[in-house]
């Protein structure tokens, strides 16, 4: 079971590297939560107190998980000597780049932005 603070690291800090199998694993994990929230609001009684309380968590998961998947992508790209700002091209093309990335190999060894993968740098 992971640490408290390395999934914080995980999924809010852009340093470090991640593998191919975690990006697709955290990025599908953030799928699902989006999912289910916006399951639940639409579930939900119309005008309602519910709906609102849904409609609220489904909003802050959507910008949550925007800055989630930046983070993610971010790590993702330093596995193969990338910078992490070019992660900010997620928000124009998240959806595409999930299924891309995972089958893009990293570097072997240490890098710049870390020594071994699926480590915080």
């Amino acid at each position: 079971m992971p640490e408290k603070n390395q999934l914080f690291w995980l999924f809010f800090s852009l340093k470090g590297r991640i593998s191919p199998g975690v990006y697709f694993l955290a990025g599908l994990l953030l799928l699902v939560v989006r999912g289910f929230l916006l399951y639940r609001l639409a579930l939900s009684p119309q005008d309602s107190a519910e709906q609102a309380d849904w409609a609220g968590a489904f909003l802050a998961a959507v910008f949550i998980s925007m800055w989630s998947n930046i983070a993610l992508t971010g790590k993702r790209l330093h596995d193969f000597g990338k910078p992490a700002p070019w992660a900010l091209i997620t928000i124009i093309v998240d959806f595409t780049i999930f299924f891309v990335l995972p089958f893009v190999k990293g570097d072997p060894g240490p890098n710049k932005y870390g020594t071994r993968t699926n480590a915080p740098a």
